[in-house]
């Protein structure tokens, strides 16, 4: 993944980015904004409960402006933009001020748009051909979805082997139960997930129990390895 092309004033902490989304934060909140005016005080609530990388999914209606705002208006924010599957999006999230870009899955003509973008990518992947098939593209760094669905831990456990140059961020059925065992894998930087941002706690514009939720998140720290090398 390439860097940045910019980066947030220098009183933020996240002024000089690291040089993988996925060590931003063990968790990437993945969020759905119905209402625009919705998209600043909930990236600000994340923020102060301590994840900075934001994944809006274009989803709605308001993606688009929700991360022109939160770009705009939370300088300690590093907002993303998900469910990214055409070059002309790809374009449009740029502009609008996506830091990162994450898709579900990957064609040639999108990963050659996210790899002309400038920033940061995560194309999606969920079999071992399509790990290897970006690593011929020169790209390390993956979103592993629908995670669960696609084979869990014990799936990318296994890729950790003959493809450990590939890491993960995976996404699709984690939530604070799961998330550790799939950080305790090597191959793994960070997980993706939407329990820190219910559709109840936005709707009631809740920012207090967001902000709770996302520090509960981001405390989150990699679980030990059992003997036998399995997950617990």
């Amino acid at each position: 993944m390439t860097s940045p092309p910019s980066s947030p004033p220098p009183s933020s902490p996240y002024a000089a980015p690291a040089a993988s989304v996925l060590d931003l934060a063990p968790v990437v909140p993945v969020v759905v904004v119905e209402d625009a005016a919705d998209a600043v005080p909930l990236a600000r609530a994340l923020v102060a409960g301590g994840l900075p990388a934001i994944e809006v999914t274009l989803r709605t209606p308001a993606a688009l402006d929700a991360i022109r705002a939160i770009a705009a208006q939370v300088a300690d924010a590093v907002p993303g933009a998900g469910t990214v599957i055409t070059p002309r999006q790809v374009t449009d999230c740029v502009a609008a001020g996506a830091r990162f870009l994450v898709s579900p899955g990957w064609t040639d003509a999108l990963l050659t748009a996210m790899q002309a973008s400038g920033v940061p990518f995560l194309p999606g992947v969920s079999t071992t051909t399509e790990v290897v098939a970006l690593l011929e593209r020169g790209v390390r760094e993956m979103k592993f979805f629908p995670a669960q669905a696609a084979g869990g831990t014990a799936y990318l456990k296994s890729l950790a082997g003959p493809l450990p140059q590939a890491r993960f961020c995976p996404t699709g059925g984690i939530g604070p139960a799961n998330a550790p065992d799939y950080l305790a894998l090597p191959n793994v930087g960070c997980v993706g997930g939407t329990w820190m941002v219910p559709e109840d706690a936005i709707a009631a514009k809740d920012w207090a129990r967001i902000e709770s939720l996302a520090r509960a998140a981001a405390g989150l720290r990699r679980r030990p390895l059992s003997a036998g090398g399995m997950c617990r």
